[in-house]
């Protein structure tokens, strides 16, 4: 294999950093496209989570619409761009905060399947878009304040670390460890004692 001068043979297949394709896309904005194709999906699912699929289409549209205009102002020191790109989500959602406690109201009122019957339940879930949200969880979620269940669903279901988390709201760490705490000891109290944690991506397929 032939390798030009100045260029480590491994090059060509390494994946550029989010940081290099913002960079790039500053000069070349057609580049931006990656950054979408990496992680169009995951915003709409997370979108879909909290707002339903019906809205998650949009949300998820206007974040990357926004992300794009502000690209001249990305910190290129940061190479994964998902905080920054969660945060202008969440921030999105912020618009829709009683949609969105609505919707969790809803879907804690969804009724469980009953054994042998066919599934009904699971068909109206499907309709009201839960992807994944049970109906405890949904409820519990429900009486969260907004900082609270933001900061809790970028971690469980954004997978964000907390220092992560920190840049996506714009807080220090601790601000995110004290809400974090307190948000997981209401879903505790709220689900019998269940660790809250272990609804991350509880369907990942969804």
């Amino acid at each position: 294999m032939t390798v030009e001068p100045g260029v480590h043979p491994r090059d060509g297949f390494r994946e550029d950093s989010d940081a290099r394709v913002i960079e790039r896309s500053r000069d070349e904005p057609e580049q931006f496209a990656a950054l979408y194709d990496r992680y169009a999906d995951a915003v709409h699912r997370y979108a879909a989570r909290r707002l339903g699929p019906e809205a998650a289409e949009d949300l998820m549209a206007e974040t990357f619409t926004t992300a794009f205009q502000r690209r001249h102002t990305y910190d290129l020191e940061r190479a994964d761009a998902r905080p920054w790109l969660f945060g202008i989500a969440t921030n999105l959602v912020s618009r829709h905060r009683r949609a969105e406690a609505r919707r969790f109201k809803a879907l804690a009122r969804v009724p469980e399947p009953v054994e042998h019957e066919e599934p009904v339940a699971e068909r109206a879930v499907a309709r009201a878009g839960a992807t994944g949200v049970r109906r405890e969880l949904a409820a519990a979620l429900s009486e969260l304040s907004a900082r609270h269940r933001d900061v809790v669903l970028l971690v469980a279901w954004a997978g964000l670390d907390y220092e992560e988390a920190a840049h996506a709201l714009g807080v220090p760490v601790g601000t995110v460890r004290s809400r974090l705490h307190r948000a997981r000891s209401r879903l505790r109290e709220a689900l019998g004692g269940t660790d809250p944690t272990a609804f991350r991506e509880a369907d990942a397929h969804a």
